[in-house]
């Protein structure tokens, strides 16, 4: 039952890394879309008010950054699944960071994409700045229960050309690099 259930994950693991190409479930982080807190269980209840509707758009540098967390999240969540954590490191990350992060990875015992060595519960991602062909996102992770939640910030560098992300540095509420001589994934 194990290798089926294996099998099958990597299965899902391929078709999901496909169904992202063309998002079929986009976030609304485009500059101007309201945010809303970190998810908590009352967000599953049923509601007598409107739907809250999430779209995003190919085009869009941002969107890609937060199908990436998104999804990245949920493979690591629970027993991470490395197969579709891979693929989507593979799909969404520019080649040579990738080779530079797996150097950060052996060099910090954690994950890079997350700066940690656990996982968040929630996601955020904002729009920060963009020039000389990148854009910058910021990314808000929540750690904690929901009574006393406590954040990190990255700072998530993207090329315009390619919308692949290009860098991961540790950020600040603010936005920015926290400090990109002491951060940088090239270290």
């Amino acid at each position: 039952m194990r290798t089926t259930r294996s099998t099958w994950r990597s299965g899902a693991a391929f078709a999901l890394l496909a169904a992202l190409t063309v998002p079929a479930v986009a976030f609304a982080a485009s500059a101007g879309a309201t945010t809303r807190p970190a998810a908590t269980a009352a967000d599953d209840a049923p509601r007598t008010d409107a739907p809250q509707t999430h779209e995003g758009g190919t085009s869009s540098v941002v969107d890609r950054v937060a199908s990436f967390y998104g999804a990245y999240v949920d493979a690591r969540t629970g027993t991470p699944d490395t197969t579709l954590s891979n693929a989507l490191r593979a799909h969404y990350l520019t080649k040579e960071f990738r080779a530079r992060l797996e150097t950060w990875e052996r060099k910090n015992a954690a994950d890079g994409v997350l700066r940690a060595q656990n996982t968040p519960r929630a996601w955020q991602v904002t729009y920060d700045n963009s020039g000389a062909g990148h854009t910058w996102t910021k990314v808000r992770l929540t750690w904690g229960d929901e009574k006393k939640p406590t954040y990190t910030y990255l700072s998530v560098q993207s090329d315009l050309a390619t919308k692949e992300i290009s860098d991961i540095k540790e950020g600040t509420a603010t936005g920015g690099a926290a400090d990109s001589s002491a951060d940088s994934s090239d270290d």
